[in-house]
């Protein structure tokens, strides 16, 4: 009887899970796509008016490999530039924001960021009028959102202005504002998991190790 164990074999679940997960990659890498909005669309791409079971639905990190891989096969020739850009840029608005004890998330410190994606910051702060009022100060317009808290779920105040970039068109950020307890123990990291956050820092160990391999 022939061996089996040299062959791999994927459920029809899995399979579809990796087919929606593909798809929702190329709508965050070529549209800037949220990731919620790009799963659900691509989960009606895939599935048509048939309902998506939750095991079929990828979770965020398997959508996140999928724009890493995305990214080396199409941009390539643009994407580390991009990302090394947005990352100098969030770094300096770091430590013009480092009274607020700021962080980074999303696409710019995981490495997926592209031409479409936004800095995304997170502050922890004792009051979020603080944050209000210095950025008055300086002149900066921005409107008041809400993002869901990385905890719970329940809704985050955020600020969203854009950066305004010398020769170059401005870049969006988002600052959402904490209780200065919630960071408490949120730059911890679970063996085996990337940080979903990074103080300034971290994000400046990134952008020299980044700028020491292009040399």
């Amino acid at each position: 009887m022939a061996a089996m164990s040299e062959f791999e074999f994927t459920s029809p679940t899995e399979q579809l899970r990796a087919e929606i997960a593909a798809a929702a990659a190329r709508m965050i890498a070529e549209d800037g796509a949220d990731y919620g909005s790009a799963k659900r669309k691509a989960a009606r791409q895939i599935l048509g008016n048939q309902k998506a079971r939750g095991e079929i639905m990828p979770d965020n990190e398997q959508i996140e490999e999928e724009v890493r891989i995305y990214n080396e096969l199409f941009f390539a020739d643009t994407q580390p530039a991009r990302l090394l850009h947005l990352r100098r840029v969030a770094l300096q608005l770091m430590q013009d924001l480092q009274h607020f004890n700021p962080c980074i998330t999303g696409a710019v410190w995981n490495g997926t960021a592209g031409e479409h994606s936004d800095i995304h910051l997170q502050l922890f702060s004792p009051s979020a009028k603080d944050v209000e009022i210095f950025l008055l100060n300086k002149n900066v317009n921005f409107e008041v959102g809400e993002t869901a808290h990385f905890r719970t779920g329940q809704a985050v105040e955020t600020l969203s202005f854009l950066l305004p970039q010398r020769g170059a068109d401005p870049e969006l950020a988002h600052l959402a504002l904490y209780d200065e307890d919630d960071l408490r123990g949120s730059l911890r990291v679970a063996p085996g998991k990337r940080a979903d956050r990074g103080d300034a820092a971290a994000l400046a160990q990134l952008i020299e190790t980044t700028s020491e391999e292009d040399m």
